[in-house]
């Protein structure tokens, strides 16, 4: 009473001893890489590694020993494409190696045959969820106003800009995984990587370190990262460790919604509100991931 809480990590932070997940080394350990798709839309012909393999290990949908989905509110999302891309920079190939260098310069040829992407919600005819809350008669309400006004607004995506980037590094251990990383959500993260990987929830633990900011921006994705690294880490037998730079996370992560917003306001000449009807559409993009709990709140 009568004075300020201490944060429970400022003295950590302030002082340099909170380590965060690129701080963190396991002996043995390799860097991991996604390779994705630089096309919105279209589907795989072929893949060509075109570096020589020696000391890599390379891990496509084939090597999943579970399910290829990331499973969260519907599985839709494959965490390695198959056949078909559906958004730019979707992942299609991990790979590995304990240089990091060597592991950049790794070259990687995809191609495609190209199909038109939809961009624009309002024209496409697939509808992920729909939710309708409806109080009082809003039409008789309505049609009692003195006036109406209406409008529509629109909103872009935004990038959650947290300081640190998304990064994991996942252990093999005793048949199972235990994957170290920055996120907002350990049991989203623990789920699917059960899914992903075929494993009991007793071979799977996801431990969160210090996560330099978040802001929504780390509940559902470290899911696909945690499963790339584990399943890199799985084949190789060794500790892989993926941390995003500051473009790939920006490119390849999920944002904040843009929306489409319609509003029609019933109101009264002493400025009294009496009814809205108010539309809201959301470009959710691919696959539905969290939409349908942005969309609820």
């Amino acid at each position: 009473m009568g004075r300020s809480v201490p944060r429970k990590d400022a003295a950590a932070k302030t002082t340099g001893a909170a380590r965060y997940v690129d701080d963190l080394h396991f002996p043995g350990m390799l860097y991991g890489r996604t390779i994705r798709s630089t096309i919105p839309r279209g589907r795989i012909r072929s893949v060509r590694l075109d570096f020589d393999p020696e000391g890599f290990t390379v891990v496509d949908h084939r090597d999943v020993p579970g399910r290829n989905v990331v499973a969260l509110i519907v599985d839709d999302q494959p965490y390695l494409a198959e056949r078909e891309v559906r958004h730019l920079a979707e992942p299609v190939l991990l790979l590995a190696h304990e240089d990091r260098e060597r592991l950049l310069a790794a070259r990687v040829e995809i191609e495609y045959d190209a199909e038109e992407p939809l961009l624009d919600p309002e024209a496409s005819t697939h509808t992920l969820k729909t939710l309708r809350v409806v109080k009082g008669d809003v039409e008789g309400a309505m049609a009692g106003a003195d006036l109406v006004v209406e409008g529509t607004y629109r909103t872009g995506h935004q990038e959650h800009v947290y300081i640190e980037p998304n990064g994991v590094i996942a252990v093999p251990e005793e048949g199972g995984v235990t994957v170290y990383g920055s996120l907002q959500c350990p049991y989203y993260v623990h789920k699917a990587l059960k899914s992903l990987l075929g494993l009991p929830e007793d071979r799977v633990r996801v431990v969160q370190t210090e996560t330099g900011g978040g802001f929504g921006g780390k509940e559902e994705y470290p899911s696909i990262l945690a499963g790339h690294a584990a399943l890199l880490a799985l084949k190789s037998g060794r500790p892989v460790k993926i941390v995003y730079d500051r473009v790939e996370d920006m490119v390849a992560t999920t944002k904040r919604h843009p929306s489409v917003i319609r509003h029609r306001t019933g109101v009264m000449r002493d400025g009294r509100l009496v009814t809205m009807e108010i539309d809201v559409l959301l470009d959710g993009g691919a696959y539905v991931t969290l939409s349908p709990v942005v969309l609820s709140r």
